[in-house]
């Protein structure tokens, strides 16, 4: 189940980050979450850890790296706060939890806020970033904001290179509080390989997506998945 749907959810996800900078959590991780909710964050962590270094291959001359330095500046301390709510929440607070903040992204994406790029404002999303990524492997969407007036280069470079200094700082963390399973690493050594098909599928896709209509599906997409997981989790009662 979990190659089979996680891999899929993954797929998805690595074509649309791939085309735009973010949306590979927002896909895979509500999945991921309702077919084994033991192994999360830290399997997806791993998939966040490897995607970002096929952006950089191509693009790392465009990353603005004073805007990462603030970001992982306030994400510091929101990953230990993320920590914490894994070290004291059930996995079905958790689950919760997720559908929550994939919830809240939807709203925050959907409405396009115009958010100034300032130290305050990176530092901000950054530990935000940290409490979410770290919580649930959903990190991207405070930094997204910040950065969506940005250039399409710039915004994919910049996002893959935090992204990649992110997941390393949880997955750090996460091993550092007993969170991180060799079970979950395994699963998320797994998914990398329908990852990397979907970014190397985004490629030839890239130029013919129309921004407006991948948006969208991304939105579509997370809040299905978010809605199931609160009817696993709250409705049917599923652990």
């Amino acid at each position: 189940m979990l190659l089979i749907v996680g891999g899929l959810a993954v797929f998805a996800g690595a074509v649309v980050q791939g085309g735009v900078g973010v949306g590979l959590g927002l896909v895979a991780v509500p999945v991921l979450t309702m077919i084994e909710p033991g192994l999360m964050p830290g399997a997806v962590q791993m998939v966040n850890l490897a995607m970002p270094l096929f952006t950089l291959a191509s693009e790392w001359r465009r990353v603005e790296w004073r805007g990462v330095g603030f970001a992982l500046l306030g994400r510091l301390p929101g990953s230990v706060i993320g920590a914490l709510i894994i070290v004291y929440t059930s996995i079905y607070a958790r689950s919760v939890f997720v559908a929550v903040m994939v919830v809240i992204a939807v709203l925050l994406t959907a409405r396009a806020m115009s958010v100034p790029r300032t130290g305050v404002t990176l530092t901000s999303a950054g530990f935000v970033s940290g409490i979410t990524g770290t919580a649930t492997g959903i990190g991207g969407p405070p930094i997204a904001l910040v950065y969506q007036s940005a250039e399409g280069p710039q915004i994919r470079a910049t996002l893959a290179a935090f992204f990649c200094l992110s997941a390393l700082q949880s997955l750090g963390i996460l091993a550092l509080v007993g969170e991180l399973p060799v079970q979950a690493v395994a699963a998320g050594a797994t998914l990398v390989v329908p990852m990397a098909i979907g970014f190397l599928a985004s490629g030839p896709l890239r130029r013919y997506l129309d921004g407006g209509r991948a948006r969208m599906a991304v939105l579509v997409v997370a809040t299905a998945s978010a809605l199931s997981l609160i009817a696993q989790n709250v409705v049917i009662g599923l652990p």
